[in-house]
């Protein structure tokens, strides 16, 4: 499913803490981005099916469904394989990196990531930079 024209990308932020899902939420609105939120993975693929994003920040280890799920489930579909998952891990090792990409993330950042960071690699990933 495609946005409609000339609406705002959706970011759907995906952390169960809520204070990282504010911290990132905050650049996106100001930069004029609709933005969502989920508590874990679960959540997550009930917003993806409900109202697809065109990104989904994802934030790996989670409860009930961590994101390595979450990330290949949305990958897994031909309905929602084409939403950019950008992953993000406080463990920054190697194996943990590349389990990410192997679940079909499309970018795996470590944390923390700067949010005004975060934000420029979503515009670039959706070509508005």
């Amino acid at each position: 499913m495609l946005r409609e024209s000339g609406a705002a990308p959706l970011v759907l932020i995906v952390d169960d803490a809520e204070d990282t899902r504010e911290l990132y939420a905050e650049p996106f609105e100001r930069a004029g981005f609709r933005v969502a939120q989920a508590v874990d993975g679960d959540h997550a693929l009930w917003k993806v099916r409900s109202t697809p994003p065109d990104v989904v920040v994802m934030d790996l280890a989670m409860p009930v469904l961590d994101g390595w799920a979450a990330t290949r489930e949305i990958k897994s579909s031909p309905k929602t394989k084409h939403i950019v998952v950008i992953a993000l891990s406080g463990q920054a090792t190697e194996s943990e990196l590349e389990r990410a990409r192997e679940a079909g993330a499309d970018l795996v950042l470590t944390k923390p990531c700067a949010p005004d960071a975060l934000l420029q690699i979503v515009q670039r990933a959706l070509g508005q930079a």
